[in-house]
């Protein structure tokens, strides 16, 4: 039976879904949230993918409510891969990329994507479709989480790339140069949740680079050489020493997946 988590009602409070179901897909999803500017980044980044990129691309503007969205349209113009606009349900595919549709919220769950109305205009609480989705992808997708926040306003996205890191996600933001309008990546990079800052256009390439040197299947991580059984050890040994966490009854291909992606985040050739 696959687990099934709540979203946080930190996040959640105006809108109501059913619990979330653990995704069994094994591929990247990359969650990208945008405010103002977002237009021109989404292009840039757009552009810049390869068509055979193997990820799936999901995409949250802040949108008027009033106003049906022409992202898909426009957004197509600039790339061959198939961008689609959502509709509820939607199963999520490699080399495709999902729009939201304007006056709606969304959150993933076991591999596809649902919708809700946004909820009504509140004097004493925002609407954040970015951390609404992103903390639903962290549940969801686990360590094939990616999060991207692009030029916007405020601070959309800085706690759902909070809980991208926590599950062993990747994350980045635009670079504040080449952002529009930066409050959004300026208060993610402030909080320390920003694995990478990049203008868009360069963003899809590390993407590549980083995800080309994580991918590990469990066979690959329960059949490592003696030495690296070892080094694994070594680190789990330290983490209870120094932090008080002992990982020895996780499950341990998902501990040793993270520490590589730690490892290929940080830049470390091998484990110190």
């Amino acid at each position: 039976m696959k687990a099934k988590k709540e979203i946080p009602k930190t996040v959640t409070k105006q809108v109501a879904y059913e619990p979330l179901v653990k995704s069994t897909n094994l591929f990247p999803v990359v969650g990208i949230g945008a405010s103002a500017g977002g237009l021109d980044a989404f292009k840039k980044l757009l552009k810049a993918i390869p068509e055979d990129s193997g990820m799936a691309y999901v995409l949250v503007q802040h949108l008027d409510p009033k106003h049906e969205s022409m992202l898909p349209e426009l957004l197509q113009k600039v790339t061959n891969i198939p961008v689609l606009e959502i509709t509820d349900d939607i199963k999520v595919l490699p080399d495709h990329i999902y729009v939201i549709p304007s006056n709606k919220m969304m959150v993933a769950t076991d591999g596809v994507l649902v919708l809700a109305p946004r909820p009504p205009k509140s004097k004493t609480e925002r609407n954040l479709p970015i951390d609404l989705f992103f903390t639903s992808l962290a549940e969801v997708h686990q360590e094939h989480a990616i999060g991207v926040v692009l030029s916007g306003t405020a601070s959309d996205g800085t706690q759902g790339l909070k809980a991208i890191k926590e599950h062993g996600g990747i994350t980045f933001a635009q670079d504040e140069a080449s952002a529009e309008y930066e409050g959004m990546p300026h208060s993610a990079a402030e909080a320390g949740v920003v694995d990478f800052i990049l203008p868009p256009d360069e963003i899809p390439k590390k993407l590549q680079e980083v995800t080309s040197k994580t991918v590990f299947s469990d066979e690959d991580l329960q059949n490592i050489p003696r030495q690296d059984e070892e080094i694994f050890k070594q680190i789990l040994s330290l983490l209870r020493i120094r932090k008080g966490v002992d990982f020895t009854y996780y499950k341990q291909t998902t501990v040793r997946r993270r520490i590589l992606r730690r490892m290929v985040v940080n830049k470390n050739e091998e484990p110190k």
